[in-house]
């Protein structure tokens, strides 16, 4: 009996973490940073900032959908995908942000955080980065 409550407090404890490891951080080359905070991923995805905090410019991607786009905003931005993207919509209404670019597979992120200057977004933790760098998240 001992044996069964401790393996289930052990995958208790551990399930709360597994939503960080569906999702892989990346970055253009461009972008200085080799890490970034979690106050850093949210303020730039909600498009309250387009900077990290070593100052490294960026421009956020998103996923349209899927496990690691829910993921990414559980984790890191807590809101859900529609009040983020109604909260961009405010934004570019007003005239204050462009909306991201957003994509619906692993590959097209990585490719267009490959090919473009400042770029950060997310993938889930099974894609293959490519040409982008991956960051860690503190």
């Amino acid at each position: 009996m001992k044996t069964v409550l401790f393996l289930v407090l052990i995958c208790a404890a551990f399930s709360g973490s597994t939503a960080y490891a569906q999702v892989q951080v990346i970055a253009n080359a461009s972008v200085g940073a080799t890490s970034v905070t979690v106050d850093d991923l949210k303020t730039v995805f909600v498009g309250a900032k387009s900077t990290l905090s070593d100052g490294s410019a960026v421009e956020p991607v998103l996923a349209l959908s899927g496990a690691a786009h829910d993921a990414f905003l559980s984790q890191y931005v807590g809101k859900s995908d529609q009040a983020l993207r109604n909260s961009w919509k405010t934004l570019v209404f007003t005239g204050k942000a462009s909306m991201p670019k957003s994509f619906g597979t692993d590959a097209d992120i990585v490719a267009y955080v490959a090919r473009t200057k400042g770029a950060i977004g997310y993938v889930g933790a099974s894609a293959d980065v490519g040409g982008a760098k991956k960051l860690t998240v503190k």
